[in-house]
């Protein structure tokens, strides 16, 4: 049996890179889809990819900064498009208010639970979107980089440089004023 190789960890990539640029782009293939859906989801889908390539151009000429002893490369991408998403700050609150104003199908009764899920997430939508809007940046970027871009705790602190308890503290006030908007119930559990 031929062993599979096994892939290369963004750290070495990142080192090789320094001496052989083109082998960047293998990070670029890695993790652009990733940061399209996270912008995308944010901003809407006419800038993402106009920030995609910004993140990948700033990450690039700064790749002899990259700290070699983090094998992925995630957090500090994250970290570069939340703050390219911040220049943005007035389209994506414009999108959330249009959020809330799009309006909800109608939808008949459905027996299979994902369409039921699809139903009461659509149902909540303007809610949510209100009150993403409402949230201060930091913790709206905590709160999305760990829902959208499903970093871990200490991922989300390395890629906004803020310590680890910040990033609870930020996450559950957060979760809270996210709850309260939509009326302290989770739409996507049944309510009996």
């Amino acid at each position: 049996m031929i062993p599979l190789a096994t892939p290369r960890q963004d750290a070495d990539l990142i080192a090789e890179s320094r001496a052989r640029p083109e082998a960047f782009a293998a990070l670029f293939d890695r993790y652009a889809a990733m940061l399209y859906r996270y912008v995308s989801r944010r901003l809407g889908p006419e800038v993402a990819e106009d920030l995609v390539g910004e993140t990948f151009l700033v990450a690039f000429r700064r790749r002899d900064r990259y700290d070699l002893t983090r094998p992925d490369a995630r957090p500090w991408l994250f970290g570069i498009v939340s703050k390219l998403v911040s220049r943005h700050h007035r389209d994506e609150a414009a999108r959330y208010r249009a959020l809330t104003r799009s309006p909800v199908d109608d939808v008949a009764e459905s027996p299979a639970e994902r369409v039921e899920d699809g139903v009461r997430a659509t149902a909540v939508r303007p809610l949510l979107a209100a009150a993403l809007a409402r949230l201060p940046k930091g913790d709206r970027d905590v709160l999305l980089l760990i829902a959208w871009a499903d970093l871990s705790y200490d991922e989300v602190a390395q890629a906004l440089g803020i310590p680890v308890g910040t990033v609870r503290s930020r996450l559950n006030r957060a979760r809270r004023k996210v709850r309260e908007a939509l009326g302290h119930t989770n739409p996507l559990r049944d309510e009996e």
